[in-house]
């Protein structure tokens, strides 16, 4: 069987939920499309004088709980239908954790690392100025993605100002403290993965101390999951980045790994035995964190899958199809919109931040995030028992069931 397109998969995770809570029938052909896809010409300067026109999008899923929220990524692969898909995981997710946001997600298609950083932030001025018509602290709030940073936030919050003639530091989140970015925002969304291991291994009364851990994708959120977890006890066994893949059997120095991949954007600087970076998957591990891209763990090699858990650090790495065999298997999934929700979390104080002007101590920000993220987790672990289904469909029940008490009182327009 050939598996379906991203915005497919979507919308075979968002049908399998409907089906178990007997969703209204109109309300899942709302829900089962977008509310907005903006495609747009982003037409730059190069450094050698020669104009290049790359392609970006930003769809904005759903805005019935707020207004839409997601990244910006810059790659290669970017596609609309991607965009589509990461948007609707947005709004699930943004609805799960019971924030007053719907989903959004951007990006240019493009490599970013051919580019300049002068051609880079020409092309986020341009990008952030073709999407201004759908943009604002109560529209829609961007933030980091793939190979986006604080500094592209940094960027497209200056645009948005001078554009409007005056400083907006809530139309973005994730950009640097200076410009009223929240502490504790650049860890949280790896932070949130080691809250929600430790609280499935506390649900089942088991201990995280000396498990084994296998981290696809060792950047932000792999990394900052590393380090989380291996204070909490655990052993990170094997790791991967785009530069190739390591692994040790008593575990990997997390600290020296991190401050590896600082200095040189690559883990296979660091001491240790290496393996082809896929292997990484297939590791004989307690737990696999895949937190690269979508689509990692598909129906051609999810049986190869020996690890007992899996924690989606990424969106969307894990297809239905390969949920169906995980399940066989018994392999248990915590999902992308519960696992990663993290980032979206301390986003939403950032916004709360900067709306009000008043800014908090990172010890509060981490107090509100563990809160969130253990209620959270308790409402899917709640629904995953008394309903007898996977994490994930108790997650997306979750979810949906927040956004159709909305609707419910908001009606439909006109």
């Amino acid at each position: 069987m050939i598996e379906d397109s991203l915005a497919k998969k979507a919308r075979k995770q968002l049908y399998k939920a409907a089906r178990e809570i007997k969703l209204d029938s109109d309300l899942l052909k709302i829900l089962e499309h977008p509310m907005r896809v903006l495609r747009v010409s982003v037409p730059i300067k190069l450094d050698n004088g020669k104009t290049k026109v790359f392609t970006g999008f930003r769809c904005q899923y759903n805005n019935s709980k707020g207004p839409t929220k997601g990244g910006v990524r810059y790659h290669p692969d970017v596609t609309e239908e991607e965009m589509v898909a990461l948007a609707a995981w947005m709004t699930w997710k943004c609805a799960l954790l019971d924030l007053p946001y719907g989903g959004a997600k951007g990006g240019v298609i493009c490599d970013p690392k051919k580019l300049s950083e002068s051609e880079l932030e020409r092309m986020t001025r341009r990008y952030t100025s073709e999407i201004m018509p759908i943009l604002g602290p109560h529209i829609d709030i961007p933030a980091p993605d793939v190979y986006t940073t604080s500094r592209t936030m940094a960027w497209i919050m200056d645009t948005f100002s001078m554009m409007k003639g005056y400083t907006e530091p809530s139309i973005v989140t994730g950009k640097p403290e200076i410009l009223g970015g929240s502490k504790g925002r650049k860890e949280a969304t790896g932070k949130g993965v080691a809250i929600i291991t430790r609280e499935f291994f506390k649900a089942q009364k088991k201990s995280l101390k000396g498990t084994r851990i296998a981290i696809q994708g060792f950047g932000n959120v792999g990394g900052h999951a590393a380090h989380f977890l291996s204070q909490m006890g655990a052993k990170i066994v094997a790791v991967s980045d785009v530069s190739g893949a390591l692994i040790r059997q008593d575990g990997l120095d997390v600290p020296g790994l991190i401050e590896c991949v600082e200095k040189h954007a690559c883990v296979i600087k660091h001491p240790g035995k290496q393996i082809d970076r896929e292997e990484v998957l297939y590791q004989d591990v307690d737990i696999l964190i895949p937190a690269a891209l979508e689509n990692q763990i598909h129906q051609k090699n999810a049986h190869k899958i020996k690890a007992k858990l899996i924690v989606e650090g990424a969106n969307g790495p894990t297809t239905p199809e390969a949920d169906e065999i995980l399940e066989k298997n018994k392999i248990s999934v915590i999902p992308d919109i519960l696992a990663n929700a993290g980032g979206v979390v301390v986003s939403h104080l950032e916004w709360v931040q900067a709306l009000s002007g008043l800014f908090w101590e990172e010890d509060q920000v981490n107090a509100e995030l563990e809160r969130k993220m253990v209620k959270s987790f308790a409402e899917v672990w709640k629904r995953n028992k008394t309903k007898n289904i996977t994490l994930r469909c108790a997650a997306y029940i979750v979810a949906i069931e927040r956004i159709a008490e909305v609707y419910r009182y908001r009606g439909l327009f006109p």
